[in-house]
C-alpha cells in the first residue's frame, strides 16, 4: 500500500515534467534553429567539398516550398515534423557509398530524431493530425522525398548521387530555418 507522502511524491514529479515539456515547447521554435544550425554543420562535416565530377548529375527536385508558408505555427510545426522524418528516413539507408564521417552522420540522425520526438510531443495535436493528413502538403512532401528516393536508387546510392542528395537536404534545413525564424 502506497502511502500519502508517496502519492504526493508522484504528483509532483508529473506536475514538475509536465511543466518542463511545456516550457520546452514554448522555446521550440528556438530550440529548432539551433537543432538545424548544428544539423547544417554536422551536413558540412560529414562530407567533403561537393565533388566536381557530380556537378553534371545535378537534379531539380524542387521542394514544395508552399508547404511552410501556413500562418498557423501547428501546420507549420507538423510539416516541419514531416520533413525531419523523411530527412531521417532517407539519411538511414544504403550508406555504404557516400563515404561520410560516420560520427558526424551518427549526430546529424541523433539530433533529427530527437527534433521529431521533440515536435511530436509538442506541436501534433490530434485535429492539426488530422487535418494534416487531408492536406495536399503532405503529398507534395511525400512526391517531393520519392523523387530523391527514387533518384538514390536509380543511381544505386552511388558518391554522387549521395552528395546531391546532402546539398538538396542542406537547401531543406535552410528553408526551414528561413521559416522557424519568421515563427
Amino acid at each position: 500500500i502506497m502511502n500519502a507522502f508517496g502519492l504526493i511524491q508522484i504528483g509532483l514529479i508529473l506536475l514538475h515534467t509536465t511543466i518542463i515539456s511545456s516550457l520546452q515547447c514554448n522555446h521550440l521554435p528556438l530550440q529548432q534553429r539551433k537543432v538545424i544550425e548544428n544539423s547544417l554543420q554536422l551536413l558540412d562535416k560529414m562530407g567533403k567539398k561537393f565533388p566536381q565530377q557530380c556537378l553534371r548529375e545535378k537534379t531539380p527536385f524542387r521542394f514544395p516550398t508552399q508547404v511552410l508558408q501556413s500562418r498557423q505555427k501547428e501546420i507549420v510545426g507538423v510539416a516541419i515534423e514531416e520533413i525531419f522524418q523523411h530527412i531521417f528516413y532517407i539519411f538511414s539507408k544504403n550508406l555504404t557509398l557516400a563515404a561520410w564521417d560516420g560520427a558526424a552522420l551518427d549526430q546529424f540522425q541523433n539530433g533529427l530524431y530527437l527534433q521529431i520526438e521533440q515536435l511530436e510531443a509538442c506541436v501534433i495535436k490530434k485535429h492539426t493530425h488530422y487535418n494534416w493528413s487531408k492536406e495536399v502538403s503532405r503529398l507534395k512532401l511525400k512526391k517531393y522525398f520519392k523523387k530523391i528516393d527514387c533518384f538514390l536508387k536509380d543511381k544505386q546510392h552511388d558518391l554522387c548521387s549521395w552528395e546531391i542528395s546532402r546539398a538538396e537536404m542542406r537547401r531543406c534545413l535552410q528553408l526551414i530555418d528561413k521559416v522557424t525564424r519568421k515563427l
